[in-house]
């Protein structure tokens, strides 16, 4: 992978994981995520007028895309409703890399190699880890459910962006056009949703709200670009170390204990890093 990619994809991670934390923090976690979801579409509309519109090719991937970005608006919401940033962000990101492998080796006949395979197998095992108890027990069962279907949902998402992207001719203009499509859903199930309460909510996590929305656009933009550069999988999996950033952050805003077997975890999230590396993908 190109340095400036490698780069991109950890920047996209540290934001991401920072995005996750604004809607965990406080609030209700559906109205946080659906003005996150709006503010992202309003700074990307200007950009509409200054980009070419992705090619006809690409609008069946960017639609899909919109359609389960709905789906993950909402397992997401609810994983963060019953469970911990800790608990919840690890399970769902972890499960995603092996998905998107697998996804594309069968579409786009992307194979990364035993080297490379090992590596996105070390990742992913070593994010799962996280989501255990010290006594190596999950937690609740339902916000375990939640964040399996936020997995599932982040694998397919990625999947359609990253062939969406390659086909759409200007990435920056599917990038666009994804996040004002996807802001409209799902803001307006939530107003409809929570409206006897929208007002009090709004006013209580708007400035959180925004300020996730401005690092949701500069994430998810990141890694779209950078899987129109680099192999789908790698790209995936490099992006899933922002589970060592949200452990950091569960620990010194959620006071969530991140203790050894964490960073020992987190270590071998490194390593696989290193692995993913050193291994070309054919």
């Amino acid at each position: 992978m190109d340095p400036v990619v490698l780069a991109l994809v950890l920047l996209a991670a540290v934001l991401h994981a920072s995005w996750n934390a604004l809607v965990k923090v406080g609030g209700d976690p559906f109205v946080r995520l659906a003005v996150l979801n709006v503010v992202s579409g309003l700074c990307a509309l200007p950009l509409l007028f200054l980009v070419a519109p992705p090619a006809m090719a690409s609008w069946p991937y960017l639609c899909g895309s919109v359609v389960i970005h709905l789906a993950y608006n909402v397992t997401l919401a609810y994983g963060y409703r019953f469970g911990d940033l800790s608990h919840v962000y690890p399970i769902a990101r972890g499960i995603a890399p092996p998905l998107v492998a697998l996804g594309a080796w069968l579409m786009a006949g992307e194979s990364p190699g035993p080297i490379g395979a090992l590596a996105i197998l070390v990742i992913s095992g070593a994010i799962a880890s996280l989501a255990f108890t010290p006594g190596w027990r999950l937690g609740p069962l339902t916000p375990v459910w939640f964040a399996l279907a936020t997995g599932l949902s982040i694998a397919g998402y990625t999947i359609c962006d990253g062939l969406g992207g390659r086909a759409a001719g200007d990435v920056l203009g599917y990038i666009a056009w994804l996040f004002v499509l996807d802001a409209v859903p799902f803001g307006l199930i939530v107003a409809f949703w929570r409206r006897d309460d929208l007002a009090r909510q709004l006013r209580a996590s708007w400035h959180a709200s925004v300020l996730g929305g401005v690092l949701a656009l500069g994430a998810y933009g990141l890694v779209i670009w950078a899987m129109s550069q680099a192999p789908m999988a790698s790209v995936s999996a490099l992006r899933e170390t922002s589970v060592i950033m949200a452990a950091l952050i569960g620990t010194r805003l959620l006071r969530e204990p991140l203790g050894t077997r964490r960073v020992v975890a987190a270590s071998a999230v490194a390593l696989g890093v290193v692995l993913l590396e050193a291994g070309p993908t054919m």
